[in-house]
């Protein structure tokens, strides 16, 4: 059975970057435009999603504010969720930690680092 993984991100570019990395790696995709759209799409698929990877600043909802929203739902308290985004301070990792994501990338992002990470957490 393949893994889907929703991939949220504002910027059609790097949604379509991070989907065909996904993609050739055979896992599924969903794609959504923000943070609302984002947690619209992870109810609507709930027990299909592995995985969830985000990015941090985005209209309607952010990834903080998003990670939060799905950390109280019981179908998602324990989904991996990634942020993929600009943001590199150590004040905001911590933030996306407190917030309950698993881990933390940096854009622009190296495919196989991608990959490589995707790998680690859902194998």
């Amino acid at each position: 059975m393949t893994k889907t993984i929703l991939a949220i991100d504002d910027s059609t570019s790097i949604r379509q970057m991070v989907a065909f990395t996904l993609k050739s790696s055979g896992y599924t995709v969903i794609e959504a435009a923000d943070g609302q759209e984002g947690l619209d799409k992870a109810n609507a698929n709930a027990d299909a999603i592995t995985l969830i990877l985000t990015d941090q600043n985005m209209p309607r909802m952010d990834g903080l504010t998003l990670t939060r929203t799905l950390r109280g739902m019981p179908q998602f308290a324990k989904t991996p969720i990634l942020m993929l985004t600009t943001e590199s301070s150590d004040e905001m990792k911590s933030q996306g930690m407190a917030a309950g994501a698993t881990g933390w990338l940096v854009k622009p992002f190296d495919p196989h680092k991608l990959l490589e990470v995707v790998k680690k957490v859902i194998g």
